[in-house]
């Protein structure tokens, strides 16, 4: 699960600090879900709020101005975030991502393995937007789509968006009192587009257009995601006891979307050869491992598309490299207990790991990772 937390929700920006008992509840709503074996990854808003009182910044910042409230403001969000999970026998992570960082192949991939290896610790990572040093066109500007894009990139089950109101309505609440809650979206049409009004507060940079497109990226990469009101003590607790949320259904094809476009659209810049032994791991579900690699040819980078064929000459799978071309070489046809003294450091142990690899003479692999 990834739970994204609004500024208003986590920090009191007329006083410059966080709301502790707050972020105590939701540290104790992660750790229960922790025990039940949920994997949680927060985007945590908050570090603007936290500093731009103590630095004297009034009204709406500009770009200068929120790079430096979150340089000084992220040291205390991290903090107080460390503090309210150790509290549970948890470990915070920090994590600070840029829009690149999810758009370029390669940076995706570090991210993501960064991530992974973190769930895998048994960490909690806490992610929010790079602003001390992200640029204007480099931004996402808002936590939402942020979030909706670290859902994605690790294929979470459910993505929730904790805010100041409880979903999606018909119109704003606050100026139509005939406004009217809309508890399930099963597809985001114009129509839905149209409810949607601006941010609330000069802390919050994310309203409910920012939270639908959000909704559109997590959605279409299979993704169930919520709107849920984020105001109340426990909101997680709340919000699995029934409290009310808009639920925006995960389409039915986007789970697959991923491995269509690596399938139909990459094209290859290397080809890797493997043995049949090799090849039958693959079309039994497997990652691509060095020891079965025979010849590796072409020029590529760590992310780039390769065609993995058999020795009969067969196109077997496309997948993405976790290896340049030279180091895939270097390692091809040894253990991956050996990749650490062949290149002199530590990569992943599959040189094709089978969340990027598409079986092309039979159908799709590739297993869903839990979250």
């Amino acid at each position: 699960m990834v739970v994204k937390i609004g500024s208003a929700l986590i920090a009191d920006a007329s006083a410059g600090r966080v709301k502790t008992a707050w972020l105590a509840s939701m540290a104790a709503d992660i750790a229960a879900l922790r025990a039940d074996g949920v994997e949680v990854i927060t985007v945590s808003s908050g570090a603007i709020a936290l500093a731009r009182r103590l630095l004297g910044f009034r009204g709406r910042l500009r770009l200068e101005e929120q790079q430096a409230a979150a340089a000084v403001g992220q040291i205390r969000l991290a903090q107080a975030w460390s503090e309210a999970l150790s509290a549970h026998g948890l470990v915070a992570a920090q994590l600070l991502l840029t829009l690149g960082d999810t758009e370029d192949r390669r940076r995706y991939l570090n991210a993501r393995e960064t991530l992974a290896t973190l769930l895998a610790a048994g960490a909690v990572p806490v992610i929010n937007e790079n602003d001390s040093v992200a640029t204007s066109e480099i931004r996402f500007g808002d936590n939402d789509r942020l979030a909706a894009r670290v859902a994605a990139m690790l294929g979470a089950d459910r993505l929730v968006l904790l805010s100041d109101i409880d979903g999606l309505y018909t119109a704003d609440p606050r100026r139509d009192e005939a406004a009217e809650h809309i508890a399930v979206v099963e597809r985001i049409t114009p129509a839905i587009e149209a409810m949607a009004g601006d941010a609330g507060s000069l802390s919050a940079r994310g309203g409910m257009r920012t939270k639908l497109e959000a909704a559109k990226i997590a959605t279409r990469a299979g993704v169930a995601m919520a709107i849920a009101r984020g105001t109340g003590l426990h909101p997680l607790r709340a919000l699995a006891d029934g409290a009310r949320a808009s639920w925006f259904l995960a389409e039915p094809e986007g789970a697959q979307a991923r491995k269509r476009w690596i399938a139909g659209v990459l094209a290859p810049l290397g080809m890797i050869a493997v043995d049949a032994g090799a090849a039958a791991a693959l079309r039994a579900g497997r990652s691509l491992l060095p020891a079965g690699v025979v010849t590796v040819t072409g020029e590529f980078s760590r992310g780039d598309p390769v065609l993995v064929r058999g020795v009969d000459g067969k196109d077997i799978a496309k997948g993405l490299s976790a290896y340049g071309s030279e180091d895939a070489r270097r390692i091809a046809g040894h253990r991956s207990s050996e990749i650490a003294t062949l290149l002199g450091w530590r990569g992943r142990d599959e040189l094709v790991h089978r969340d990027d690899l598409v079986l092309l003479d039979m159908g799709e692999t590739g297993r869903k990772r839990s979250g």
